[in-house]
């Protein structure tokens, strides 16, 4: 594939975006793009995006039939290409949507996969080399499955150029606007927003906001000492301790650790920490300070570093962006 002699295009001329459409993508997905590029919002003065679907002549999405515009060739016209989730990632994309993509991004379009889709970009090539992202589910197969591809799990969405990946559902939106907001400015995409009543602009690298896996086998070695740990959050424990409450040494404890959590015991307590701490952000007005005792961290300097580090916003903007029961 000789992408390096596809032909580029500035962002002022991104305003064909055309949706990929075959059997098997999620109708979420799809209804997003439609949602983003479709109707103009009223901050738009100018020209805005000439929206298409490219497909067969009746394509199914979960319990809905839809009738493309134009068949998958017209994706090689379009200036944005957006490839909707897959379903069934152990499902193969068909070999026209593949070829259709491939020709489209050598054209010079801007390819993006919402969630799922990037298995599409994946299986077409696209990835080799590239960082990109997917639902957090399914980034461990698209590792294993496309070892050139430098899969990122901890992100919203990668903007790698030419070539962009979202993670799962809310993500998609979050990248569609982050392309409006390339093209159009952020007062544009903020409208946008606006009009589907979500968060103007998550930045793609802040975390997918996922919890730490448990065993679950009853009879598992972790089975009754991560619950036990996840109760002592507050409390300054150390691998010894939890070696010596599972009655085993800390290498054997080190190894299930890894096996379970695919990680230590240490970064197992800080991921709990920082996971009980959204939750106290999200459902409590207790302080920073508070927070940052009650698990375990010590002082709110301490807690809005780690928070930061981990989840890729300072505690204070997750709580605006993630506080239940506010309108």
């Amino acid at each position: 594939m000789s992408v390096g002699n596809a032909i580029r295009r500035t962002i002022p001329d991104m305003k064909r975006v055309a949706v990929a459409m075959t059997d098997g993508m999620l109708h979420f997905e799809l209804s997003v793009a439609f949602e983003v590029f479709g109707p103009a919002p009223a901050a738009v003065t100018g020209p805005w995006y000439d929206l298409v679907g490219c497909g067969p002549d009746a394509v199914r999405a979960g319990r809905f039939l839809l009738e493309p515009d134009h068949g998958l060739d017209r994706l090689a016209d379009a200036d944005t290409v957006i490839v909707p989730a897959w379903a069934d990632v152990d499902v193969p994309p068909p070999p026209a949507l593949l070829d259709a993509v491939r020709a489209a991004h050598d054209a010079g379009a801007r390819v993006a996969a919402l969630c799922t889709g990037a298995f599409v970009l994946a299986a077409a090539g696209l990835l080799d080399g590239r960082r990109a992202t997917t639902h957090w589910a399914h980034t461990d197969v698209l590792s294993a499955r496309h070892p050139r591809v430098d899969v990122d799990p901890d992100v919203l969405y990668v903007d790698a150029g030419t070539v962009l990946t979202s993670a799962g559902k809310a993500a998609a939106l979050d990248l569609c606007l982050h392309l409006v907001r390339l093209d159009h400015g952020s007062a544009v995409a903020n409208a946008v927003a606006r009009r589907l009543v979500v968060p103007p602009h998550r930045a793609g690298g802040q975390a997918q906001f996922i919890a730490a896996p448990l065993p679950e086998r009853p009879d598992h070695p972790l089975a009754a000492l991560l619950p036990w740990a996840i109760e002592r959050l507050d409390r300054p424990l150390t691998v010894e301790d939890l070696a010596r409450r599972a009655a085993m040494s800390s290498r054997t404890l080190g190894r299930h650790f890894r096996q379970v959590a695919g990680t230590t015991p240490l970064q197992w307590l800080h991921v709990q920490r920082i996971r009980r701490a959204q939750e106290l952000l999200e459902t409590t007005d207790d302080p920073v300070a508070a927070i940052a005792t009650a698990t375990g961290m010590g002082t709110a300097t301490t807690l809005r570093r780690h928070f930061h580090r981990t989840v890729g916003v300072p505690p204070d903007t997750y709580r605006r962006t993630f506080r239940t029961g506010e309108r």
